[in-house]
C-alpha cells in the first residue's frame, strides 16, 4: 500500500510539472510576424472616418444589415488589414495603427491633427514625379472673379503640417516608410473617378487616395489605386478579400518602385 501511495505521488508530481510547462510555454510568433533587421519598416496610417465616400452603402445595408457606421469601419479595418498582408508578403516590417486602436489612439489622433489635404493632379505612374502645388488660375469675367476649372484627374494628397511629426514617429517605432491612406471612395455603377469625364460603365469602382513618405518626408509615391468590381457584390468581406487585396498589392508594387529610384 505504501509503495502504491509513493508511486501515485510521483505520477502526480510528474503530471503537475507537465501541465505547468504547457501553460507557461510562450508560443513563438509565426515567421511572417518576425521583424527582419535589414527590411524597411512601414507604418500604415488609416483614412480619417470623415474621408469615406460611398455610393453603395444602402445596397450593402439591404443585404448585410450592417449600419452605415459598421460598413465604414469594416472597410477601414479591411483596407489596413490587406495592406498589412501585402507588405508582409513583400518582406517589409509593418506597424498597422489599426491593429490596436487603444494602443495607438494617441498617435492616430496626433497624426490627424497635423495633416492637411490638397487636391492635386494624379501623377503618371510610368514616370512618377511628386505632384506640385499649383497656382490658382484666376480671371475676371463681367466684374466677377472666376477660377478656371481643370479637367485633369485629381486625387487627395496628404501633407504633414508639423515637420516634427514624422521624425518623432520614426524615433518611436523605427518606421522609415509611412503609407497614408487619405480617402476611400466607392462609386456605384455608371459613376466615374475623381474629376474624370465620361459615362462610366456597368461595374462599381473602388478608389483609394494615398501618399507614401520616407522618414525624411520625401514623397516617393502617391496617387490613386483603382479597382472595379461587380455591381451585384454587396458582401463587405468578399469585397475586402477579393478587391481591397488587389489595391494593396498595387500600392506595395508602387512603393517598391519608389524605393528602387532612391538607391
Amino acid at each position: 500500500m505504501l509503495k502504491l501511495k509513493i508511486y501515485l505521488f510521483i505520477v502526480f508530481i510528474a503530471l503537475a510539472f507537465t501541465l505547468f510547462g504547457q501553460n507557461t510555454t510562450i508560443k513563438p510568433k509565426e515567421k511572417s510576424d518576425r521583424e527582419t533587421s535589414l527590411a524597411h519598416k512601414v507604418m500604415l496610417i488609416p483614412f480619417e472616418p470623415r474621408l469615406y465616400l460611398s455610393e453603395i452603402d444602402h445596397n450593402i445595408n439591404a443585404e448585410s444589415k450592417l449600419s452605415a457606421k459598421e460598413i465604414k469601419y469594416k472597410f477601414r479595418d479591411g483596407l489596413s488589414e490587406q495592406l498589412y498582408k501585402a507588405f508582409k508578403a513583400n518582406k517589409f516590417n509593418v506597424v498597422d495603427l489599426m491593429d490596436d486602436t487603444t494602443k495607438y489612439k494617441v498617435d492616430i489622433e496626433g497624426i490627424y491633427q497635423y495633416l492637411s489635404f490638397d487636391y492635386q493632379k494624379v501623377p503618371d505612374q510610368n514616370n512618377y514625379q511628386p505632384p506640385k502645388k499649383e497656382k490658382d488660375q484666376k480671371k475676371i469675367e463681367k466684374g466677377q472673379l472666376n477660377v478656371e476649372s481643370n479637367a485633369d484627374a485629381r486625387f487627395m494628397n496628404a501633407k504633414v503640417t508639423n515637420p516634427k511629426v514624422v521624425p518623432l514617429l520614426f524615433a518611436k517605432y523605427k518606421t522609415d516608410l509611412f503609407v497614408f491612406i487619405n480617402q476611400l471612395e466607392i462609386k456605384a455603377t455608371q459613376s466615374v473617378g475623381p474629376s474624370q469625364l465620361g459615362d462610366g460603365n456597368g461595374n462599381r469602382k473602388i478608389i483609394v487616395h494615398y501618399t507614401v513618405y520616407t522618414h525624411n518626408a520625401k514623397e516617393i509615391n502617391s496617387g490613386i489605386a483603382v479597382e472595379e468590381f461587380d455591381a451585384t457584390l454587396n458582401n463587405p468581406k468578399k469585397i475586402i478579400e477579393k478587391h481591397f487585396s488587389k489595391i494593396a498589392a498595387l500600392i506595395v508594387q508602387r512603393t517598391n518602385k519608389g524605393l528602387s529610384v532612391l538607391k
